[in-house]
């Protein structure tokens, strides 16, 4: 115990920053899926139907690639085409590109929640598209959504595992170099787990709070 508990207090640092390196590609991976998910979505449900087309498309192939084959893609077909991009924003494409396809789904399923006479009658009062999205629509869909949108946020931290395959120095790379030095897998794997685990609850938590938050704003009072 002694022992491991000296590995664990000399390389704290290098398991800080494989911590700091799996808490930045989730929240990068999260804000850029979202941002593009949510440009998908609507895509999906505009009037224009080429653009119905390219959302129904995208979404199809990202959901359908796995998010192992979609990093190794990036990390290796990029350069091939002139483009070099440093390993952790690779991590980060392949987490927004995978990420967005379902963020997509949870926003379109979002705005099919507001009733359609809302939508006729901001038109009747000469409103635009765009303009409805903005100021009726998307507002009231993100307050169905936050429970789902943190599924999506725990998902992408999951997912991020997976970087630590093509090389970037998550706490799950981490922990792969210590246990090559250590061979103390179990130790290692059960540290690297529970970082995991701790995330993936203290964003339920963040999610049920704000769920409490949207649900007293809408009705005057907390719950």
């Amino acid at each position: 115990m002694n022992e491991i508990g000296q590995m664990l207090a000399d390389n704290a640092p290098f398991l800080l920053s494989g911590l700091l390196t799996t808490l930045l590609l989730t929240v990068f991976g999260f804000l850029g899926a979202l941002l593009l998910g949510t440009t998908i979505a609507i895509f999906r449900v505009c009037p224009i139907s080429p653009l119905r087309v390219v959302g129904t498309v995208y979404v199809e192939f990202f959901r359908n690639v796995p998010l192992l084959s979609l990093l190794i893609l990036i990390v290796f077909g990029l350069p091939d085409i002139g483009l070099l991009i440093p390993l952790f924003w690779c991590g980060v494409l392949g987490l927004v590109l995978a990420g967005s396809a379902f963020i997509c789904e949870t926003v379109r399923s979002g705005i099919n929640t507001i009733s359609v006479g809302q939508s006729e009658a901001a038109r009747a009062l000469g409103m635009s598209f765009t303009t409805q999205l903005r100021l009726i629509i998307l507002p009231q869909a993100f307050r169905t959504m936050v429970q789902p949108l943190v599924n999506n946020f725990i998902g992408i931290l999951i997912g991020s595992s997976l970087a630590a395959a093509v090389g970037v120095s998550d706490i799950t790379n981490v922990t792969q170099q210590l246990n090559i030095q250590y061979a103390e897998a179990v130790v290692l794997f059960l540290l690297s787990g529970a970082v995991y685990l701790v995330f993936a609850l203290g964003a339920g938590g963040v999610g049920s709070w704000l769920e409490r938050l949207v649900a007293g704003a809408r009705t005057g009072g907390f719950r």
